[in-house]
């Protein structure tokens, strides 16, 4: 009976140092969760403007650069940006959206090429052979504005040069701090539909005149508008993970604290054996003497 309360004692120990070490990892999430988000609608905000202004430039410019608009071409080999964490114990974060994207890849029927953001997406799918052309091992919120060009900049060359025929963005999206779900969004060539509903311009009284041309403007601006897309989602994702990360800290702070009640329900009926059984051989050896 002594061993068996010296083993439950031992528990209730390993558990109240666990549920004490996830309870800061919670309180840690939570800290970061705000400042991630506040990152992201910031963000968000300058993503939204200059996707108005390239909706506007793309629906009066007349010579769009074709490469750079989606038609009916054949695609032979495709790009997935993935973000994911580069750490764990945030829940099934990670999980979701990399059990996503493999999903879409074994329907996939043009080649395929990664850029993976954080090293949970980079070496799930390097371990299963795919091609990972760039990669960001650094969590997704340290991603700098910089950071992000230098993982679009090596993407549009290859665009540009035909090497890929198709961009896709893979990411966690935000809905609130107890729902994300997986989004997959083409980044190039562009949809023309999706710009022309953002258009803030009256096409009927206004003229748009590009200088030096509408072809130089197109070339800076659409590297600008990736890498804010790339950023954006980066910060989205960061936000995501945090806030998963929150979420199964706080779980398993609860679990534990059940684990250590009904472990102090054991040690309590342990102990209370043992005083039976100490009152019993007092008794016997009382009567014994008799």
């Amino acid at each position: 009976m002594a061993e068996q309360m010296q083993d439950i004692k031992r528990r209730i120990k390993s558990v109240t140092s666990t549920e004490r070490i996830t309870n800061a990892m919670k309180l840690v999430s939570a800290s970061k969760l705000r400042r991630a988000k506040k990152v992201y609608e910031h963000s968000k905000g300058f993503l939204d403007d200059i996707f108005e202004s390239m909706a506007d430039a793309l629906n009066y410019a007349e010579n769009v650069p074709a490469e750079y608009v989606d038609s009916q071409k054949e695609v032979n080999t495709k790009c997935y940006v993935l973000i994911t964490s580069s750490n764990g114990l945030c829940g099934g974060f990670n999980t979701n959206i990399i059990k996503a994207l493999e999903d879409i890849l074994t329907r996939e029927t043009a080649a395929v090429k990664l850029a993976t953001i954080g090293t949970k997406g980079r070496e799930y799918f390097e371990r299963r052979g795919y091609d990972v052309v760039v990669s960001h091992d650094d969590p997704a919120d340290s991603i700098t504005f910089d950071e992000a060009k230098k993982v679009v900049g090596p993407l549009i060359e290859m665009f540009d040069s035909g090497e890929i025929d198709e961009i896709e963005l893979c990411f966690t999206s935000y809905i609130n701090t107890l729902k994300q779900e997986v989004v997959v969004k083409k980044l190039l060539p562009f949809h023309l539909e999706d710009f022309h509903k953002a258009s803030s311009l009256d096409h009927l009284t206004h003229e748009m005149e590009y200088e030096p041309s509408a072809m130089e403007v197109f070339h800076y601006m659409i590297p600008k508008y990736l890498e804010l897309r790339l950023y954006s989602a980066a910060m989205e994702s960061a936000t995501c993970e945090h806030a998963a990360r929150r979420s199964a800290m706080e779980n398993a702070n609860d679990n534990a604290r059940d684990m250590l009640s009904a472990l102090q329900i054991h040690y309590n009926r342990a102990r209370q054996a043992e005083i039976t059984d100490e009152i019993i051989e007092i008794v016997a050896g009382s009567e014994a003497q008799r």
